[in-house]
């Protein structure tokens, strides 16, 4: 074996090792902070209600403003949310996986703090394969919401993450620095159309290209 296979063995087997203690971590109902493909996100299992509400209490959360999660494939999507409009399938034919987090009705088994007030539930498939891992490993959706307290700058660096939060969680995952400044784009469906919650990684041009002028309204 070269040196190169050598060492990209090693950085295997050590990501292996990273995504098994976070698991373990996170089936105790603990938060993790992990990288995703655009910021590093507070993660806890999302089907466990009481994890959810430590999510919220470390980024001193209004429970009014739900936060987004992740799944690993379309057979999670479908235990999570109750159903997908023609609309939100070409967006995730075109954006999944990747920074596009879709505003879908969630089923009735969903923690409340993840439900908006009129029931749906923000999710995506992460690009950023780590984040992929812990979801399927886990076997059940992951919170992702930024990590760092309400107001203050997003973690782009494991560095930051533990400046908000060593001492009050216990497994960080390195995934280097990472170079979005907005998150992922988060959107609902309205009717035919869709309305743009925030502007992300994922530009309104680039929504548009997708599905066609004039689907976009206010």
């Amino acid at each position: 074996m070269s040196k190169s296979e050598t060492e990209n063995s090693r950085a295997k087997e050590a990501r292996a090792d990273a995504v098994s203690v976070a698991v373990a971590a996170l089936k105790r109902g603990e938060v993790i902070a992990f990288p995703t493909e655009t910021l590093y996100g507070l993660g806890a299992d999302a089907l466990d209600a009481a994890a959810v509400e430590k999510v919220f209490q470390l980024k001193d959360r209004d429970a009014d403003s739900p936060i987004p999660v992740l799944v690993a494939d379309r057979e999670m999507l479908s235990r999570l949310v109750a159903q997908v409009p023609p609309l939100a399938e070409t967006l995730i034919a075109r954006f999944w996986p990747g920074a596009l987090t879709i505003v879908l009705p969630a089923r009735s088994a969903i923690p409340r703090p993840l439900v908006n007030a009129k029931g749906g539930v923000g999710v995506r498939i992460s690009s950023k394969p780590i984040a992929t891992e812990l979801v399927k490993a886990l076997g059940h959706p992951l919170t992702a919401t930024s990590a760092n307290p309400s107001g203050k700058a997003p973690a782009r660096t494991v560095k930051e993450a533990k400046k908000y939060f060593a001492g009050r969680i216990d497994i960080f995952i390195d995934g280097g620095e990472l170079t979005s400044r907005t998150g992922s784009t988060v959107i609902e469906i309205v009717g035919e159309s869709l309305r743009i919650i925030r502007v992300g990684d994922i530009s309104k041009s680039q929504l548009e290209a997708a599905l066609g002028p004039g689907r976009i309204v206010p």
